[in-house]
């Protein structure tokens, strides 16, 4: 091999590096300040980050089914009638071990008054490593297994951003989206989404 491949293979591989790096910090972001891309998504932001939908504009949720860690069937039209508070997290992200505790801790709050937590776990290519996590944070709700991200995917357009994670979608009782957040949260703002829409009749 001539000496001259070997700087520019190495320079291949820091490039590389360097572009799977900026991927992931991209992919695990609380910033929150990033919108999914175009289209009226009829969202508006206040200074909390959190965006909301005014309850006669609001588009229908995507079908969303599949498995949980455990391997059980979900299916999210089973909890119609209910506000669904969908969380987008993955064990590997930091922002998602700093709000984990306070969803945990809203959830059980929150029993009782009409409303399910559901997790929708992503990139992580171990079941076990997400079990663990649920079990280090306290989470008992439910979480989709999606490590492909495929059912982020039938979100409508401008829903999620796919490079914010962690994310979070509240879908009204009506099975529509009704408000999000892009970033992490904690349980001041997870009241502050939620709450409007468990007093809606």
């Amino acid at each position: 091999m001539s000496s001259g491949l070997a700087p520019r293979r190495r320079f291949t591989l820091l490039a590389a590096a360097a572009a799977a790096g900026a991927l992931t910090l991209s992919a695990c972001s609380g910033d929150g300040t990033t919108s999914g891309g175009g289209g009226n998504t009829n969202f508006v932001t206040g200074n909390s980050g959190i965006s909301t939908v005014p309850r006669g504009e609001r588009t229908d949720a995507p079908k969303l089914d599949g498995t949980t860690l455990e391997g059980k069937p979900l299916d999210i039209t089973d909890y119609r009638g209910k506000v669904v508070v969908l969380n987008v997290w993955g064990s590997w992200c930091g922002p998602c071990r700093l709000e984990a505790k306070h969803f945990a801790k809203v959830s059980k709050e929150t029993e009782g008054q009409g409303i399910q937590f559901v997790g929708i776990n992503t990139q992580d290519t171990q079941r076990s490593l997400a079990i663990n996590f649920e079990k280090d944070y306290g989470v008992t709700y439910p979480s989709l297994y999606d490590p492909t991200g495929k059912l982020l995917l039938r979100f409508p357009k401008g829903t999620l951003n796919l490079q914010t994670i962690p994310s979070t979608v509240v879908i009204d009782r009506d099975g529509k989206i009704a408000a999000r957040k892009l970033g992490g949260l904690d349980a001041e703002k997870l009241h502050e989404m939620i709450d409007p829409l468990i007093a809606e009749k």
